[in-house]
């Protein structure tokens, strides 16, 4: 096991074990009286978080994996059915991680936000679209970066130009990027009210006079590339680099962190996968910066 792995995977179980015991309230409930779990919460969610940065996809391929290697880490291992039980319950906990890890880096105070989002597909066959339990959730969408069609979800995405995940949102494929954009913010008020003044830059698909008006009156400069018709907007020679800049933040998610690769086939068990890769990359960018490395969104020293 790489020494730079097991030094985030020891950081990581540290601060999220101290982050538990100051706010119990954030763990899955359990009563007082009963068998105590071998494996902490703590515990559990630091191995997810190596599972995704190592690209396993398997759950019962990773623990046999981790028994081979990570004695040294972990005093016990749970069977497949119990880790994935307990993951699944830790889903909010995942979600609370990455949001309270973000605020502890020095990025969180970045003026610029990038937002998009892409897709999260979940299947490609018609008696899968059917048949699967998450019919009803996903939804058949189009992905005009990639120029084809998919079955699945699509994860929403505000991030600082470095990566570092602000706000995120799991919706149908065709849901409208702006209304899940409001929901993200209205979701958590602080938010907003610690970034007035914030740029946020957005492709020509976040339009429309109303949503716009919501987001000046929230404090946020919305730039983003002129729709066919209008009048050139302000900062167009930003959006061609920045674009790029987004692109390469889903493709760290998709590319070293198998993002479509999560083998979710419930909606609770995509969002807790999701949620899984995107407190990988947190916790790495969390831990380059403390560790004061240049590039915040390597996960190189981390994937092998």
């Amino acid at each position: 096991m790489d020494a730079d792995l097991d030094t985030l995977a020891t950081a990581l179980y540290v601060r999220t074990d101290e982050l538990l015991k100051a706010s119990p309230e954030r763990a899955p409930w359990r009563p007082m009286i009963g068998i105590t779990p071998k494996i902490t919460d703590a515990e559990l969610i630091t191995l997810a978080v190596m599972a995704a940065l190592l690209r396993f996809t398997s759950e019962a391929r990773w623990l046999r994996y981790a028994r081979a290697h990570l004695g040294h880490l972990f005093r016990y291992l749970p069977q497949q059915p119990g880790y994935n039980k307990r993951l699944r319950a830790l889903a909010p906990t995942l979600e609370w991680l990455i949001s309270t890890l973000a605020r502890e880096t020095s990025l969180w105070t970045d003026d610029v936000w990038v937002i998009d989002s892409t897709p999260v597909q979940c299947g490609r066959s018609r008696e899968t679209a059917h048949r699967s339990d998450l019919a009803g959730h996903a939804e058949y969408g189009y992905c005009a970066s990639h120029s084809r069609y998919f079955w699945g979800l699509r994860l929403h995405l505000v991030a600082t130009l470095h990566g570092l995940p602000v706000g995120f949102a799991l919706a149908g494929a065709k849901a409208d990027e702006r209304q899940v954009l409001l929901s993200v913010l209205a979701a958590d008020p602080t938010l907003v009210h610690h970034h007035r003044g914030q740029i946020v830059i957005a492709d020509k698909n976040y339009y429309g006079r109303e949503f716009e008006t919501v987001l000046h009156e929230a404090g946020l400069v919305l730039l983003r590339p002129a729709r066919h018709g209008e009048q050139p907007r302000a900062g167009q020679r930003f959006f061609r680099p920045l674009r790029q800049t987004v692109e390469s933040i889903f493709d760290t998610a998709k590319g070293q962190l198998d993002l479509e690769a999560h083998g979710g086939h419930t909606l609770a068990g995509v969002a807790v996968r999701v949620y899984q890769r995107l407190l990988a990359l947190t916790a790495a960018i969390w831990h380059n910066d403390r560790t004061g490395q240049s590039v915040m969104r390597s996960l190189v020293a981390y994937d092998h």
